[in-house]
């Protein structure tokens, strides 16, 4: 995290705003001028000081590899029939759709998802609900591809309630007005009260940064900062990561699949990167994941 330093030079104080990260054994300091007087939006300057910072440190690391993986990725979409295309975006739809509700704890397989979804052969074992929720997020997951609307809160809103407006009516696309847990999380998610205010900063984050960072990395925050909000009072997870395959597929990268058997690292970094209020962590675990799972992935039909 970015803190604030005083320096006196020739008897003339300035303050600095500076972060240390450790690469190896090295630790290392960055550090930006800010003046001599604190200006009223120190915390807004030192957001942007750590965006800025990390992203030559990404950049080096990471970003550069991201635009050769969307190079090759559109390369190959050129040349690939469009039934091809078709078919491939159909086979991650089932696989995002399986992967995601199964995160939060859908009973039904993959082989389950991929009857249902291709073949509307459903299972009388499974709960009723679990049917439906998969149903609606394949739905809404080929919505999202034609959607032409920006990032906003009547979207997180429209896409909520497309979720969930057949199994759980009376919270879809509705911000919640009481506290929840997470299971298993030490994460407190904010308070009522502070939820609306909270997605107001956010969008107001977006519309400054969309056109700056990068899109993997956009993609990647937009992601923990929705669902550390936790605007609401179930699928929270299921909405970050429409909306962050939102973002990938509006900026003509790979989408990512978070894969169920993965969900351990995933619950991990999230959770570390909440409590210890460090996008960095979240940010390094998804990167990697992101590199491993994109490498040549469908682009959806325009």
């Amino acid at each position: 995290m970015a803190a604030i330093r005083k320096k006196t030079v020739k008897n003339h104080t300035y303050y600095y705003i500076e972060h240390s990260f450790r690469e190896g054994d090295r630790v290392h300091k960055k550090e930006k001028i800010i003046g001599k007087a604190l200006p009223s939006n120190i915390e807004e300057l030192k957001q942007e000081y750590m965006a800025e910072f990390m992203a030559e440190i990404y950049k080096e690391k990471w970003l550069d590899r991201f635009d050769e993986i969307k190079a090759a990725f559109l390369k190959q979409e050129k040349i690939t029939p469009k039934s091809a295309r078709e078919k491939e975006i159909e086979t991650f739809a089932i696989r995002f759709t399986y992967d995601t509700n199964r995160i939060e704890g859908s009973t039904l397989t993959l082989r389950d998802t991929a009857d249902l979804l291709e073949k509307g052969i459903t299972s009388g074992k499974r709960p009723i609900n679990d049917v439906k929720e998969a149903q609606a997020h394949k739905n809404a997951f080929y919505e999202m591809l034609d959607y032409k609307k920006d990032l906003s809160l009547n979207t997180i809103l429209y896409f909520h309630k497309k979720l969930f407006e057949s199994t759980k009516a009376d919270i879809a696309g509705i911000i919640r007005a009481h506290q929840v847990a997470i299971a298993g999380s030490k994460f407190i998610p904010p308070f009522p009260a502070e939820v609306y205010p909270l997605l107001m900063e956010f969008f107001k984050w977006y519309d400054r940064t969309k056109d700056k960072m990068h899109p993997v990395q956009l993609a990647a925050l937009i992601h923990l900062k929705l669902v550390t909000i936790h605007p609401f009072a179930d699928g929270n997870g299921r909405i970050s990561r429409l909306m962050m395959n939102f973002i990938f597929h509006k900026n003509d990268f790979p989408m990512l699949n978070i894969p169920y058997e993965k969900r351990a690292g995933y619950y991990s970094a999230l959770e570390r990167s909440q409590t210890k209020k460090q996008e960095d962590i979240f940010l390094q675990w998804f990167f990697k994941r992101y590199l491993k799972e994109c490498r040549f992935k469908p682009l959806a039909n325009k």
